[in-house]
This record gives C-alpha cells, sequence and structure tokens, in this order.
C-alpha cells in the first residue's frame, strides 16, 4: 500500500463523511479527558447523551474535582464500568491539587493518572493539542492489517511504529478521527473478519451487572445492608458479601458496621 495514496483516501473519506460527535467541537484537554475515558469500552451513541450533559453539569475540572463521588456516579450511570467514573473523579482531583487545575501535557505524566494508559494518553495529546504522535486503538489496529496485509500476530510495537510513520505532518486530530470514522463504518471488524483482540463478556446477570445494580442502588436510596442485597437480587448466581466487599476494596463503596453506602 502507497503510503501517500493510502493518508489521501482516508483524509477525503473524512472530509467528506466525517461524523458530528460533540468532543469533536473542542480541544479543551479536560473535555478531551472526559470524552476518552467514556469512550473506553462503550458505543459512541451511548456516549454523545451523557458527554452533553457531564459538560453542564462538570464545565470544568475544577467543579468534577469538588463533587461527591455520588454526583459523579449517579451522572455516570448507564455508560457501564463505574469504576472508570470513579477513576475520572479522582484524576480531576490529582489535576487540581498537583498540576493547578491543567492536564499534563506529556505521555509520561499522563500514564501516572489513574486510569490511562497508553493510547488514552497519546488520545488526549493528539485531540487536545494536534500532537504530532500516533495511537492505536482497535479499529486503527484493523484497518493497518487490513490495508497493509499484516499477520493478526502483528505486536503492538510494531503496529505503533507503522501508525507513526503513517501521520500526516499537522494533522494528527483530523488523521485520528478520519481513521476511527473509517474503521467503524467502512472497515468493520464483520466486512474485513479481523476481530478485536479482547472480547467483552455479556453483560445481562454478569457479575457486571449485579455491581452496576447495586450501584444504582446506592445512588438512589443512600444505603444498602447485605439482608437487603440478598432480598433485591435473589436470583443472583454469584456471592453478594463477596460483590460488596470487592467493591468496598475498590473504595467505591464504604461499610459503617453492617450498611453500605457510596465512599466518599
Amino acid at each position: 500500500m502507497n503510503k501517500k495514496e493510502f493518508q489521501e483516501r482516508i483524509l477525503t473519506y473524512y472530509e467528506n463523511e466525517k461524523r458530528d460527535l460533540p468532543w469533536r467541537k473542542t480541544t479543551d484537554p479536560y473535555l478531551v479527558l472526559v470524552s476518552e475515558i467514556m469512550l473506553q469500552q462503550t458505543q459512541v451513541t451511548r456516549v454523545i447523551e451523557k458527554f452533553n450533559e457531564w459538560k453542564k453539569t462538570f464545565p470544568t475540572i475544577q467543579d468534577l474535582a469538588n463533587a461527591s463521588l455520588q454526583d459523579v456516579l449517579r451522572l455516570w450511570s448507564g455508560l457501564g464500568y463505574n469504576s472508570r467514573g470513579k477513576r475520572l473523579w479522582e484524576c480531576a482531583k490529582i489535576i487540581t491539587q498537583d498540576y493547578g487545575g491543567h492536564v499534563p501535557e506529556s505521555v509520561e505524566e499522563l500514564e501516572k493518572l489513574p486510569g490511562i494508559g497508553p493510547y488514552t494518553a497519546r488520545s488526549i495529546l493528539i485531540f487536545a493539542h494536534n500532537k504530532n504522535i500516533a495511537t492505536v486503538d482497535t479499529n486503527i489496529r484493523r484497518i493497518l492489517i487490513h490495508e497493509f496485509s499484516l499477520s493478526l500476530d502483528t505486536t503492538d510495537k510494531q503496529l505503533f511504529k507503522l501508525a507513526q510513520d503513517l501521520v500526516p505532518e499537522g494533522k494528527s486530530r483530523d488523521w485520528h478521527n478520519a481513521l476511527m470514522d473509517y474503521g467503524s463504518t467502512i472497515l468493520t471488524a464483520k466486512k474485513t473478519g479481523i476481530e478485536p483482540k479482547t472480547k467483552q463478556s455479556p453483560f445481562s446477570q454478569s457479575k457486571r451487572y449485579y455491581r452496576g445494580q447495586i450501584l444504582k442502588h446506592l445512588i438512589t436510596h443512600d444505603e444498602l445492608t447485605l439482608r437487603q442485597a440478598k432480598l433485591l437480587w435473589d436470583d443472583c448466581p454469584y456471592d453478594l458479601k463477596e460483590i460488596l466487599k470487592q467493591l468496598e476494596q475498590e473504595e467505591l463503596v464504604k461499610k459503617e458496621k453492617a450498611t453500605y453506602y457510596i465512599a466518599s
């Protein structure tokens, strides 16, 4: 595949077909951080409404840092993986306290924050600052493998090296948005037969489902006992005491005597 032809094809597609997504209308590093955490393992259509609501409720990183975890999880409800909402809240606190409210501008510093790995760190710098660096998500991996006839066993290191070589100078933001759109609509997993390296387990009746139900109850009712939990979810095939203990260990809930509350 010719590099220049590939770049022109992807960018031309983006110019004509790009999706109208709310987080693409801002370069505020805080809002880019919010969108990237929300988009982890969550469909774009589910994130749009939540992102817009989040912007109104917590317009600045200081607003988020000053919020209660209960308020954060209440707004996060529906996005799944509540621990991501908690880590985003923790990021806001650290950034406000240690960085004067300014989101770090290096991959190394960003990766020190809760819940931020190499992909997310690079994405924040790309979409907030148009940094001339590459990142590789599931869509981009699939495109590179398909278009450059690579093995499914191609390593992340090899993919990142190729991805970096393909970034058009000064167009990193548009380039990565274009790749994500192309992978989501043209070179899909179904069309290419290239599956993601990891798959989410079914949600319905999973342990994740009951964790979410417990947190939803606590957000709306403030407290819960183990006895109440067993009555509410008598069909749960898992040990509810163990689920509550795990939530407590993750500091999503706290226990006082025999009653559980959202952690503060």
